[in-house]
């Protein structure tokens, strides 16, 4: 199995795993790998670190225990912003672009309280803000709302 560090053409990076190197070749000529974020299926290999386990993990150094340096890397900050995304989409409802609408019937009590997610206008937006009603913009690619493997 081959893991590789792909990268669309919109700046998105993310893993893909292939059989082999023919593989994602053929899959990508095909236009059969998608980004996962927007769904642009320009996308390319780009280069990684490979991995060295060295024997005698937890060795000491000068009497004191190597301690790991914790990173957060770009695959990590993506994989949350990818589950906060799958938790909007099963916890709210979309009313699409009635959404000022409907956040304005919430606030004022005219419909029970539920999550909901949709697009407005950088107008209704300001004024939602402007009425007290705080909402918060979250772009979620196409690419989500459909089935993923």
């Amino acid at each position: 199995m081959k893991v590789l560090n792909l990268l669309c053409a919109q700046g998105h990076t993310f893993e893909g795993w292939f059989a082999s190197e023919t593989e994602f070749v053929a899959q990508n000529q095909a236009l059969q790998i998608l980004c996962p974020a927007c769904g642009d299926p320009s996308v390319t290999k780009q280069v990684s670190a490979p991995r060295f386990m060295r024997s005698g993990r937890g060795e000491r150094l000068h009497g004191k225990q190597e301690q790991p340096v914790p990173t957060i890397g770009v695959s990590d900050v993506t994989s949350v912003w990818f589950a906060m995304a799958r938790h909007v989409l099963a916890h709210t409802a979309d009313v699409g672009d009635r959404f000022a609408e409907e956040a304005r019937k919430i606030h004022y009590g005219e419909t029970p309280i539920r999550g909901i997610r949709g697009t407005a206008t950088r107008e209704e937006t300001l004024t939602l803000l402007e009425d007290g009603i705080y909402v918060l913009p979250f772009s979620l690619p196409q690419a989500l709302k459909e089935p993923m493997q």
